[in-house]
């Protein structure tokens, strides 16, 4: 378990919805500081908070955040992006820029801090994934959150013999502008938000953000047929 008090932070996506929303909370808890990062320049006030242009499709420019974050001790991987794209209809580019985003995006970040944890004692890692990481209907957006809860699955292994503690996030729709326009029961990011940091400081490697994430999960056990996101609604 890594407790958030005293300690130094990266958000990926920190300027607005979810990732603003970890920004206040692990500030709350006491984080020393917190790397924020969005595509283009912005500006906090607040003086532990640390703005940084990221591009998470960009191996020069997540480099440059890890040069500039050496003194990090926890990662939230929480950039992403939702373009709708069917996989067979679908413009192919949107399907492949999806995936470069929410699956390389953070392996990306995982190669340039892992030997940064490791250095700082361990750490942690955590990544965002979703309820439609299970559940088949949402195109290139679902397979690529299947392919991120994958390869979370497979760097906690490869980060345990640094000590480093990685933890998978999913939740359903979190009302932010990613999601503005879906008509569907939706969790505030503050909620989320405190889910994670207590999933985290438990000790917990996963952390099921809300009832649709619960219910998801639970049906894995039943017919794949039944793995559908019409079929949870």
């Amino acid at each position: 378990m890594v407790a958030v008090a005293g300690r130094v932070v990266v958000v990926t996506g920190g300027r607005r919805g979810l990732g603003a929303a970890l920004v206040d909370e692990v500030l709350a808890r006491g984080a020393r500081k917190v790397y924020s990062t969005a595509r283009s320049a912005y500006t906090d006030d607040r003086p532990e908070v640390v703005t940084a242009e990221l591009e998470v499709g960009s191996a020069a420019s997540v480099a440059a955040l890890a040069g500039a974050a050496a003194d990090a001790e926890i990662v939230f991987n929480n950039a992403g992006i939702l373009l709708p794209a069917p996989l067979l209809t679908g413009d192919l580019e949107r399907a492949t820029v999806t995936f470069d985003v929410n699956v390389f995006g953070p392996l990306r970040v995982a190669r340039a801090f892992a030997p940064i944890l490791a250095a700082n004692g361990g750490g942690a890692l955590v990544n965002m994934h979703s309820a439609l990481s299970w559940l088949a209907g949402s195109g290139a957006y679902g397979a690529s959150k299947a392919a991120a809860w994958s390869l979370t699955n497979s760097l906690r292994l490869e980060l345990a013999r640094q000590n480093t503690q990685v933890v998978g996030v999913h939740a359903g729709f979190i009302d932010t502008d990613m999601v503005s326009a879906v008509e569907a029961p939706k969790a505030t990011p503050a909620e989320v938000a405190a889910r994670i940091v207590d999933g985290l400081e438990a000790g917990d490697v996963e952390v099921l953000a809300d009832d649709a994430s619960i219910a998801a999960k639970a049906a894995l056990s039943g017919p794949v047929e039944r793995l559908t996101f019409s079929a949870a609604r």
